[in-house]
């Protein structure tokens, strides 16, 4: 007789590994991310879950030390920005219009050839729903899928042993001018610097500060 055990190891691993994670104060100036770390947070962005599966989401990455720099002053002078080996910033497309989601549906066709009698029914309703959703409607959903993509880099980060901090502490408007964004039709929404925490970052060591299991999750 064969007795079957679950290995959790893995799943210990991703519970370590977040406790490991925190919002880094303080990167090491020296140290930077290498093209294959870099490559997956990429890879992992694409992979995000989004509304639809329409993407309304950009990832500009920066990586240029005087660009960092002017950034600093439109980040509340969080010095994590000039810092950081990278500095990822999570756009919103402007206009998500009829052409944009037809280009959605051009891509399932091209991808996995299913047919226009398929795609139609679906398509014709993503249509109609956003004409009748008003320009601050759109927005707020599409900012919602943003934070799906962050959420899901930080942990991939964390599994990567790649320090983050997440910021909602900047001016958008002030990065979409310096980042030129409105003239790629993109709105900044949040920021978040990457890299390799400094030794000397006192955040690092502190316990983390979580409500107990049974305040938080409910299981009926």
């Amino acid at each position: 007789m064969f007795i079957f055990v679950k290995n959790n190891s893995s799943g210990m691993n991703i519970i370590e590994k977040l406790q490991w994670r925190y919002a880094t104060k303080k990167f090491d100036n020296e140290a930077t991310i290498s093209k294959e770390k870099l490559t997956i947070l990429k890879e992992a962005f694409n992979l995000t879950a989004t509304s639809y599966g329409l993407q309304p989401v950009k990832l500009v990455i920066i990586k240029n030390k005087d660009l960092q720099e002017q950034l600093v002053v439109h980040s509340m002078n969080q010095r994590q920005v000039a810092q950081a080996s990278h500095v990822l910033v999570f756009c919103i497309e402007t206009n998500i219009d009829t052409a944009y989601i037809e280009s959605y549906f051009d891509r399932i066709k091209t991808i996995r050839k299913t047919p226009d009698e398929v795609l139609s029914p679906f398509k014709n309703f993503l249509i109609e729903d956003f004409k009748g959703k008003s320009e601050i409607e759109v927005k707020n959903w599409a900012v919602k899928q943003a934070y799906l993509a962050m959420g899901n880099l930080l942990t991939v980060c964390a599994l990567e042993d790649i320090d983050a901090c997440p910021m909602e502490g900047f001016s958008p408007k002030s990065y979409d001018e310096v980042l030129q964004l409105e003239s790629k039709g993109l709105q900044s929404v949040l920021v978040m610097p990457i890299g390799h925490r400094a030794k000397d970052d006192v955040f690092a060591g502190f316990k983390k500060v979580r409500k107990d299991m049974n305040e938080i999750v409910f299981e009926l």
